[in-house]
């Protein structure tokens, strides 16, 4: 991974796997060995934004960046993450505490209602994604824990279990409002490959991707919960309530068409329609952009992604200043394009660029950037990666 620029962040290690820091810092907290390693990607969605709750198609890339989840059976259930190195022990029918914690707590239950649990574990986490960076460290998060923590309860389930039950966590556990895009391409990653995930009907195709994706982090990190997405999944519902009312077999805003806009725009109050028109704008860039990938026409692909985010910027309102600008630099200086990648408010800017002049073009981005903000972004590079994985660690 190429760091074009540094600066300590929580759990931004990248010299050593999470999996062999979690078992040492399992090691270090517990005085033993873990039973049990297990891992999950983060994800970068090259396009199809806010389309997964909506019933639309999205585009993820599982990323090389994992969490890793090191456990052992016990009498309690305890917790420890490599930002605080300190060691929490949870009550698992308690109130959820506002934490990072309740993410682990969430797949404990989850994983009950299936008997799928442990009686009691000491866990220890460590990853190398950047937090806050839109790139879903919380579904690699509960992901892996889903993996190590039913492995320790004799349970082998399926990657489609796996992220149903992590999904649930975030969801209904945590009051994240969700779809399960992270979490699908968390659990069914496959190196070399995007995954076009039809969310409405559950299907999945996989995309050749070769080569590298380019992450640039905008440094304002973002917080789902209780915020602007579950605003904006508020407002998809209320949208989807009215349209209803002329397509009473409506089941999703994303089975509306382009041709659909001009009675959206006539039957909807004005604040809905600009969150409509992105989903369906967007639902037809997703599949547009999976058949450009496909054919390897990377141009149109990259002019999708440019598109996807003005969208996002005037429709959805869901961009940031920092990735406007990223977005921009990109393409002036000769990038195929660039969009901001995750939910929004916050997080990094997915980059496609000819792989002759990537580097300068990512050398030119951020010199652009830091004299814009005084600061130079974090920029990385990453492979289409493999999903969720039980680990072996030496001893």
């Amino acid at each position: 991974m190429l760091q074009v620029s540094s600066r300590e962040k929580p759990f931004s290690v990248t010299q050593l796997s999470p999996a062999r820091l979690a078992t040492s810092l399992f090691a270090t907290s517990f005085a033993t060995r873990p039973v049990v390693v297990a891992s999950a990607p983060g994800r970068v969605n090259l396009i199809g934004e806010h389309t997964d709750y909506n019933g639309g198609p999205v585009l993820p890339v599982a990323l090389e960046r994992r969490t890793a989840i090191a456990a052992r059976a016990a009498g309690r259930w305890a917790f420890v993450s490599a930002v605080e190195q300190e060691v929490h022990e949870i009550d698992i029918e308690a109130p959820m505490r506002q934490a990072w914690t309740d993410y682990l707590v969430g797949v404990v239950r989850e994983l009950r209602v299936l008997r799928a649990a442990p009686a009691g574990a000491e866990i220890a986490v460590t990853t190398n994604l950047p937090i806050g960076a839109g790139l879903s460290s919380s579904a690699a998060l509960t992901v892996a824990a889903a993996k190590a923590l039913s492995l320790m309860a004799g349970k082998r389930l399926s990657p489609a279990a796996l992220a149903e039950i992590a999904f649930r966590a975030e969801y209904h556990q945590v009051g994240v409002r969700c779809g399960r895009m992270d979490q699908t391409i968390a659990a069914h990653g496959e190196r070399g490959s995007a995954l076009l995930f039809e969310t409405a009907s559950g299907t999945l195709q996989p995309v050749p991707l070769p080569g590298r994706l380019w992450i640039i982090e905008t440094g304002i990190s973002h917080r789902l919960t209780g915020g602007a997405l579950n605003d904006r999944r508020r407002e998809c519902e209320e949208a989807l309530a009215y349209c209803r009312e002329w397509r009473p077999g409506l089941n999703y805003l994303a089975q509306l068409s382009t041709a659909d806009l001009p009675e959206v725009e006539r039957r909807l109050p004005p604040p809905l329609v600009p969150r409509v028109r992105h989903v369906v704008t967007e639902t037809a860039r997703t599949r547009r952009a999976a058949g450009a990938l496909a054919a390897g026409d990377l141009t149109t692909l990259g002019r999708l992604l440019v598109e996807g985010h003005e969208s996002l910027r005037l429709h959805y309102q869901s961009t940031i200043p920092e990735a406007d600008f990223i977005v921009a630099s990109a393409v002036e200086h000769g990038a195929y394009g660039a969009r901001l990648t995750g939910a929004g408010w916050g997080g990094a800017v997915v980059l496609l660029a000819p792989p002759e002049r990537e580097a300068r073009t990512v050398a030119e981005i951020g010199s652009d950037f830091q004299l814009r903000y005084g600061r130079m972004p974090v920029i990385w590079s990453t492979c289409a990666s493999r999903g969720v994985r039980r680990e072996t660690v030496a001893q």
